[in-house]
């Protein structure tokens, strides 16, 4: 079955078409090597980002924005935004603080964004 999928590498957004079956070998409409990799990788593993806030005691603000430091499987986000509710930090916290190492073993952790 054939899938599109729209390269969000670069702000060009390529339409990459590609076989479920075969995603390697019939990937087309890309125009960087970029472009074919981060299609077959959305096409057999999807992976995100996930950006949120925490609790922090004696800050200015009640909550203090993070995010993970690399990509997480799609099919973990709602698991490790549980993680990311868990936790309550107290200040200060620096920009780039782990809150939350190797969040159920992806070995991605949960950094702040900001001084507080």
């Amino acid at each position: 079955m054939l899938k599109t999928i729209t390269c969000i590498c670069c702000p060009k957004g390529c339409l990459v078409t590609l076989d479920t079956d075969k995603p390697e070998e019939t990937a087309k409409g890309f125009n960087c090597p970029q472009g074919k990799e981060y299609a077959i990788g959305e096409l057999t593993h999807p992976m995100r980002t996930i950006s949120s806030t925490v609790e922090i005691k004696g800050g200015l603000h009640p909550r203090i924005p993070v995010k993970t430091n690399g990509n997480i499987p799609k099919e973990k986000i709602f698991e490790v935004m549980d993680e990311i509710n868990k936790i309550s930090v107290e200040s200060p916290v620096k920009c780039g603080d782990i809150l939350l190492e190797n969040v159920l073993d992806t070995g991605v952790n949960i950094v702040a964004c900001r001084d507080m």
